[in-house]
């Protein structure tokens, strides 16, 4: 949706009794603060015996060497550290017999030139012969195989393990559930300016439902678009951004070193969720290896930007190291008077107490002077031609001298973990934001008179700021019940949101949208209104991940309580001054999966889960709406060629999602629209074909409707649209990457990539009276090592996205909303690394 937004109210509610005053709920609250969950209620368990001299048997298949090391330690019961840079791209026969813990070891990494050495014999570290690593990417250390918590390996392209289905590192092949990973090199070589961008690959995913926009990272999953930001999550964090306002928290790619999506919903981990799906954003953390980068960016629409990156070890036992990342960033837009600009600093510390107890602490601190546009056109005009124009992919309604978007927010938090056995370990993230946001938009909203050129015009200001924190507590054991092997997590979090609103809105004069002339900026004011809005939510969550010869079964349980209010702060009409109106929810959610492993590779797997998530909207009547729901079943095949990290997925789904809202744009109330039911299958294939090619490949077909309508009148209208497709939900998607890296010969050093994404048709409106039309776009990217040239550690790179400029309407939330592509994009990076 474009900035401008209902005004939500909600009013009192006796159905539910406030659970989160009572004595029961404030003793919640309070254990959260603790920094480790208490071990009572913890299920009998059989304790892995300490590493030693003795023998033990193993039956660790070939695989990946990070991914047989990590079989071993658990099964060993040691620790074992190491960087994912040491055991990239290495493969290990894996091993069979009974070994002592030394024996074993040198036998796992015989021929890789790698050795392990401990002090203690429970403790080893992985040591290697120093590599010339110019040009390589930087990834956080992989500290403590055992602890179930690490990420794995991350190789071009290929991830192995994920934390955003499970809150624990599990493998994606053993996964029932659909997981993707975009890696930083992939981020890096397709070009990608925005969160959004990165994940343009991905099936189920529609990236852009807001166009040309970049002021926040719009993701619709599944079909699911409710037009807010609130499946983005931060380090395992939900990112805390009010999306029934302009106070929304983004993030710049330069700083995270992976995203992962789940599809699907994931209330039994996360809370309050939409039931498409959740993206979770992974910061880049200190490096315990020196590593230094600078670079320097400039492309198409005057953009140019530098960014630093800059990381090693504090101390020469290697247990503290620093990260400092830091961007500055201006750009016009394709839109007329509209710039970017951005700086962005995150400084990092992480510690090491001992080998079993750590600590990250974490900042990220943003301004973003020039927020960009912002804004739709009407149909007629955008998608067809009006009185024989078509209105500009530059056409700008605004004022140049109003339009401005200016945010500010500071995130301070930490991660914290401590390994008690071999069994139990605790972890707590926690991360508070503070964020301001100044606004002031001219918009257009349809036509003077069925033949008029000129758009009426209307303003919006805001001014905002926002205080959140979230914390979350964790306890996982790891333990065997006979021949099954469970890892438990039980978790508390709690989450506490302010936002204090004031906004302004009025009218001006109307404007030609084929000759634009502009100066006309005199506004008539209309009533302001002034809210502060408040959300608490508290979770308890249990979690068991149960492996059984080739079986895996997940079995997860959560119950939430939810308040918020809603409190005028100036008279209305209405509501008197002070007014405060509260609704209190609670849910209870759960999810289970089951899979199989066979030796080949092949995974099959079947999952139910479900989410929901509280409305903040009002109807016209001034009536909260009723929280959505979603469930989903979702069944797959999952296949990875023993030895490699390429893997290969397909799924099919049904979500059925019930009291969903909806509004007209010109309006500041919602209304229901009943129940949608979303249906579909997904492919997607990560591929290494050699050590050079790196292949992506993506198809996604979505079958949404509204299953069960609730006939509202608008407009003077009966709407009742059972059988019809909402808006912004494309019924098929498809997308090729590929990328060669020549390694010898008269092109050693040159990075060759290509890539096409195809949109198919989507609904103009929910009437289903008119089509988007597909579209289909090519991305392109070169790249040079010039050290092969004598400058060591200098690297340039050019990516085009759009690269033939097709000219396109990326969707419509209504007839009088239309939103236009992203016209060709070219940028040139140099990066130094030394």
């Amino acid at each position: 949706m474009r900035d401008t937004l209902a005004q939500p109210r909600l009013t009192d509610s006796n159905e539910f009794q406030p659970l989160l005053d009572s004595r029961l709920g404030k003793a919640v609250r309070a254990a959260l603060f603790g920094t480790a969950l208490g071990l009572a209620s913890v299920p009998m368990v059989v304790i892995a015996e300490p590493a030693g001299s003795a023998s033990q048997q193993y039956n660790i298949p070939a695989g990946s060497l990070d991914e047989v090391l990590n079989q071993f330690a658990r099964q060993a019961g040691i620790t074992l550290s190491s960087t994912p840079q040491m055991t990239q791209g290495a493969q290990s026969p894996g091993l069979q017999g009974s070994y002592a813990t030394d024996q074993a070891l040198r036998q796992l990494l015989n021929g890789t030139g790698l050795e392990a050495v401990s002090q203690d014999g429970t403790s080893y570290v992985l040591h290697a012969a120093p590599q010339d690593a110019a040009l390589a990417l930087p990834t956080t250390d992989v500290r403590g195989f055992a602890l179930g918590n690490a990420l794995g390996s991350m190789e071009g392209y290929n991830a192995t393990h994920s934390q955003i289905a499970t809150k624990t590192s599990t493998a994606l092949l053993e996964t029932s559930q659909s997981v993707s990973v975009v890696t930083r090199q992939q981020m890096d070589d397709q070009g990608a300016q925005t969160v959004s961008q990165t994940m343009r690959y991905t099936p189920g995913v529609l990236t852009n439902p807001y166009g040309a926009t970049h002021r926040y990272d719009y993701v619709a999953m599944r079909g699911f678009n409710d037009g807010s930001v609130d499946n983005i999550y931060i380090d395992g964090l939900k990112s805390m951004g009010d999306s029934g306002t302009f106070s929304t928290m983004q993030i710049d790619p330069y700083f995270l070193e992976r995203v992962d999506i789940l599809k699907g919903p994931s209330s039994v981990l996360y809370g309050r969720s939409s039931p498409g799906g959740l993206v979770a954003l992974t910061t880049k953390k200190p490096l315990y290896e020196t590593f230094r980068q600078v670079q320097a960016t400039v492309g198409s629409q005057g953009q140019r930007g530098v960014g630093f990156d800059f990381s090693g070890p504090l101390d020469d036992d290697k247990r503290i190291a620093y990260r400092l990342t830091g961007l500055t960033h201006q750009s016009d837009t394709q839109f007329d008077h509209n710039e970017e600009k951005r700086y962005a600093l995150a400084p990092t510390l992480s510690i090491d107490f001992t080998e079993d107890t750590s600590l990250t602490l974490q900042a990220y601190l943003q301004n973003d002077p020039e927020g960009g546009y912002h804004a739709g056109v009407p149909a007629d005009g955008a998608l067809h031609k009006r009185n024989g124009q078509r209105i500009s992919e530059h056409f700008f309604e605004g004022e140049p001298g109003i339009d401005s978007y200016e945010r500010n927010q500071q995130s301070f938090g930490y991660q914290f973990e401590h390994r008690f056995n071999d069994v139990f370990t605790a972890r707590q993230n926690f991360r508070y934001l503070d964020s301001t946001v100044k606004m002031d938009q001219v918009y257009a909203w349809g036509y003077e008179s069925p033949t008029s050129n000129k758009l009426n015009r209307y303003y919006t200001g805001a001014d905002e700021k926002l205080h959140s924190y979230i914390i979350d507590n964790m306890l996982q054991a790891e333990y065997f019940t006979g021949a099954a092997k469970h890892t438990t997590l039980v978790g508390l979090d709690y989450q506490r949101r302010k936002t204090v609103v004031d906004w302004s809105s009025g009218g001006l004069a109307s404007i030609d949208a084929f000759n634009p002339q502009y100066g006309n900026s005199q506004i008539t004011y209309y009533a302001p209104t002034s809210y502060t809005r408040r959300l608490q939510q508290t979770g308890i969550y249990a979690q068991d991940l149960i492996e059984l010869d080739k079986w895996r079964f997940s079995l997860g349980l959560r119950q939430d309580w939810v308040k918020t209010s809603d409190e005028n702060r100036i008279a209305e009409p209405t509501r008197p001054l002070g007014t405060k109106i509260s609704d209190d929810r609670t849910k209870l959610t759960g999810r289970a999966g089951v899979l199989y492993l066979f030796d080949n590779g092949i995974a099959p797997y079947l999952s139910y889960s479900e989410s929901f998530n509280p409305n903040s909207y009002a109807d016209a009547a001034g009536n909260p709406l009723a929280p959505t729901e979603g469930t989903q079943w979702e069944a797959g095949i999952k296949y990875q060629p023993p030895g490699t990290d390429n893997l290969f997925t397909a799924s099919v789904f049904r979500i059925e999602q019930e009291n969903l809202a909806t509004k007209q744009p010109q309006d500041d109330f919602y209304y229901p629209v009943g129940q949608v039911r979303s249906q579909g299958l997904e492919l997607e294939a990560h591929m290494q074909l050699s050590e050079n090619l790196k292949v992506l490949g993506s198809y996604t077909f979505t079958d949404i409707e509204y299953s069960k309508t609730m006939p509202s009148t608008l407009a003077g209208s009966t709407l009742d649209n059972k059988g019809n497709s909402p808006t912004q939900a494309p019924k098929h998607m498809a997308s090729l990457w590929a990328d060669y890296n020549f390694r010898q010969g008269v092109l050693d050093g040159v990075r060759v990539g290509g890539g096409v994404r195809y949109v198919g048709y989507s609904w103009v409106d929910a009437e289903n009276t008119m089509k988007v039309p597909s579209y289909t776009l090519f991305d392109a990217s070169v790249g040079y090592d010039l050290g092969k040239v004598g400058l060591k550690g200098v690297d340039v790179r050019l990516n085009a996205n759009n690269l033939t400029n097709e000219s396109y309407i990326a969707s419509c939330a209504s007839l009088n909303y239309c939103y236009m592509g992203e016209e060709r994009n070219v940028s040139a990076t140099v990066s130094y690394q030394f």
